[in-house]
């Protein structure tokens, strides 16, 4: 299973301000997860045209209000995935991820705009995509990819545009 990993994403309107090499990532993907802040409902609508999509809600996220849970949890592909918009400070995250999410092999998460992709706890997979529309203080906006499979993590990647 091909899984596109998107955080932060703000959009306003629908998809129109996603780059060209994401929209080709979403319409190849079998999921979409996103890790909060949305935004608008227009865009929750179009991107479950392209693929069935988890989400959280994230701080910004007033216009989807009692749409989207604060944390979820999901199986794709055998593999058990915890999903959050803010896992907090860096410093303790790992710890916190695996008591919130403790039967999880992956965590997405969102919020800082910074790409993240380490093991936490006992192997635990923490992943940021960082933003595809916002890069605040990163050098390029990003979005992230994971290739899921029996049971396992297959492939997992960050992908900068």
């Amino acid at each position: 299973m091909l899984v596109a990993v998107l955080a932060d994403t703000h959009l306003r309107a629908g998809l129109e301000r996603l780059p060209p090499p994401v929209l080709r990532a979403l319409d190849a993907a079998d999921v979409i997860l996103h890790a909060g802040d949305v935004v608008s409902r227009a865009a929750l609508a179009e991107l479950s045209e392209l693929a069935p999509v988890h989400a959280v809600s994230g701080n910004n996220d007033v216009e989807l209000a009692g749409l989207l849970p604060p944390t979820r949890s999901v199986e794709i592909g055998g593999v058990r995935i915890g999903m959050v918009h803010d896992s907090g400070a860096r410093a303790g995250r790992a710890g916190r991820m695996r008591r919130l999410f403790p039967d999880a092999g992956v965590v997405v998460f969102g919020h800082s705009h910074i790409p993240w992709d380490e093991e936490g706890v006992d192997g635990q997979l923490l992943f940021n995509p960082g933003s595809a529309t916002q890069r605040r203080r990163q050098p390029v906006c990003t979005f992230g990819e994971l290739e899921l499979g029996g049971g396992r993590v297959l492939s997992h990647r960050i992908v900068a545009l």
